[in-house]
């Protein structure tokens, strides 16, 4: 079984804390340190290792606090690089490349973002699967035997259209956000591709503050897949 926790989620950071209790881990730690230790009422010395799916400070603010405090970071060359992390609590990634933490077996993969950027399948011991994806214009993976779902879902196109109308976004603003992150129409062909007959919970994430709409989002992804959908 596994527990997730979300911290923080959307352009002003992201963390969401799982469990299968046995290995703790982080994914993103787009927030401050103080914060994410908040969060998990401090409890964080046993927390296994931190995910990070690329270097835009929404994903990686506390990667260096995270390492003070002991635990290993993950993440790509060019994320490394971005965030100035460095030592022996840097682990590099590569897509399509698995490793172990703990109870997890990990496989990051490459999305499609402004910056390099990967998602992660993981999968433990116990037989569950779980897919991280975020920041990205599309997925070219398929999945089977998923149990848990943590997907974008940054932005609904007619939404977006009617406030490019409004003038309350530019259109430069609506071209990079369809070309760099996951709408609510990829998320239901994301879904529509994949196997769901042992999915228990679906997250959306990263919802855009102006472009979604919390209630409609998980109305229609409960209706589509009906599956448990929290946001």
């Amino acid at each position: 079984m596994i527990d997730i926790n979300v911290l923080a989620s959307g352009s002003k950071g992201n963390c969401y804390h799982i469990t299968d209790s046995r290995a703790p881990l982080l994914l993103e730690c787009g927030i401050r340190f103080a914060e994410i230790k908040q969060g998990l009422n401090f409890q964080v010395s046993g927390i296994e290792g931190c995910l990070v799916s690329h270097g835009h400070q929404d994903h990686c603010k506390a990667v260096k606090d995270i390492m003070k405090a002991g635990i290993d970071c993950y993440m790509l060359k060019a994320t490394a690089e971005a965030t100035g992390a460095s030592g022996h609590r840097v682990k590099l990634i590569e897509p399509l490349k698995q490793f172990v933490i703990g109870s997890w077996t990990v496989l990051p993969f490459d999305t499609k973002h402004d910056v390099d950027s990967v998602g992660f399948l993981l999968a433990n011991t116990a037989g569950d699967k779980l897919v991280y994806l975020t920041d990205t214009a599309y997925c070219k993976y398929r999945f089977n035997g998923l149990t848990h779902i943590l997907v974008e879902a940054n932005f609904c196109e007619d939404i977006l259209k009617e406030n490019v109308r409004n003038g309350i976004i530019e259109s430069a603003m609506k071209s990079r956000l369809i070309k760099t992150h996951f709408s609510l129409q990829n998320v239901k062909e994301f879904l529509e591709a994949n196997d769901l007959k042992k999915v228990e919970e679906i997250h959306l994430l990263h919802l855009s503050d102006n472009n979604s709409d919390e209630d409609r989002f998980k109305k229609e992804i409960q209706r589509l897949t009906g599956k448990v959908v929290y946001i």
